[in-house]
């Protein structure tokens, strides 16, 4: 009987949690992956996550009190800090669910930045 329920009880994962604060332009820089499509974050964080797992980022740019809602999916794992550079994930924002605002807002902020050649966490 207690096996019945088991097998019957399907429990979908929820999706991870990440919150992000950044404070400065050029930490924006070095974490905004322009090159993804719709845009994504290179997200510091030693949890665990799984290439196309699904994410909710809480986030806050630069001096502004309003914090993004974003839906992403997880698009690469650095699993350790290598060569100078954290752990974490690449996501890469959903085209709806806060994604599109996001990328906006970013790009927004980085303007004439987004042209540069300097090096970033992903690149």
């Amino acid at each position: 009987m207690a096996e019945d329920l088991a097998e019957n009880n399907t429990v979908t994962p929820k999706p991870g949690v990440l919150s992000l604060a950044i404070k400065e332009k050029v930490a924006l820089y070095a974490a905004y992956m322009a090159y993804v499509k719709g845009g994504g974050l290179f997200i510091p964080t030693n949890k665990d996550f799984k290439i196309g797992e699904e994410v909710f980022m809480l986030l806050s740019l630069l001096d502004d009190p309003v914090k993004l809602k974003v839906v992403g999916h997880v698009v690469w794992v650095r699993p350790a800090a290598q060569a100078g550079r954290p752990q974490g994930v690449g996501v890469q924002f959903s085209e709806k669910d806060g994604g599109l605002e996001a990328r906006n807002k970013i790009e927004g902020l980085l303007g004439s930045a987004l042209k540069s050649a300097r090096p970033t966490h992903t690149m």
